[in-house]
């Protein structure tokens, strides 16, 4: 009878333990950041990464329900439909990268274009958010806002329209084009400037989710309150890192 006395609260203990530890992750790595998941990765991998921040850090802009139904919900489906997609058409994701994969978007399925768009925008998207934003970028990529907008206040209007008018759902964009030169637009749905069957074209430097899941529960229908308080949480020391790594 000891022994299985002893048994039975070993199981309770490693049960509680096991249980302890995944709460932890679910609370505590989305505060760690991703360094080390992509430190090994160039790129966007296929796999949904953890949280560079807590669900209530970015709150100034976007609530903690709202972040934390969009990262474990919509997007975590993205990533996972994107694997069933990649499995289903035969795509050996160790040998190509997503990026590759987007360029050539127009041979694969709607179920993959979709989903590669839509991991690749909010993998992208959660990386350019911080709760510590300086408000605007500085050096080399400033120096080409004011160059190619006029000026920093120039983009952000020309930035938050793009936002703004793009019927329906989808996404703002600043781009880098292969011409090296900075421009505004928007795409619909999940698609984005890197698919070759995108009117918008380049490299994305800084992307905004105008879904109404990315902002209801707190603005309803009001868009342009939600991306006038997200320029308070836009992390410009990435944005300013994916521009000078280009």
């Amino acid at each position: 009878m000891k022994n299985k006395q002893s048994s039975r609260r070993d199981f309770i203990a490693n049960t509680s333990k096991a249980g302890l530890a995944l709460g932890l992750s679910a609370t505590v790595l989305p505060s760690l950041g991703n360094t080390f998941f992509r430190s090994a990765t160039p790129g966007i991998p296929y796999t949904q990464q953890p949280l560079p921040y807590g669900y209530k850090d970015l709150e100034i802009a976007i609530d903690a329900l709202t972040m934390e139904i969009h990262y474990s919900k919509h997007a975590a489906a993205y990533a996972k439909n994107l694997n069933e997609a990649v499995t289903a058409e035969k795509i050996d994701s160790s040998n190509v990268s997503l990026e590759d994969l987007l360029a050539k978007v127009s041979k694969y399925s709607g179920k993959l274009r979709n989903n590669g768009g839509g991991h690749y925008n909010h993998e992208l998207f959660w990386q350019s958010m911080g709760p510590a934003s300086t408000g605007k970028p500085e050096g080399a990529l400033l120096e080409a806002i004011v160059k190619d907008f006029g000026s920093f206040e120039a983009f952000k209007t020309k930035f938050t329209d793009a936002g703004k008018t793009r019927f329906g759902s989808g996404w703002a964009w600043l781009v880098l084009t292969n011409d090296k030169k900075l421009v505004v637009g928007s795409t619909p749905n999940q698609d984005n400037p890197l698919m070759d069957i995108s009117d918008l074209k380049g490299k994305p430097l800084l992307g905004l989710d105008v879904w109404e899941h990315a902002y209801y529960l707190r603005y309803q229908n009001k868009r342009p309150d939600y991306i006038n308080a997200w320029w308070n949480v836009v992390n410009w020391s990435v944005v300013q890192k994916r521009f000078e790594t280009v």
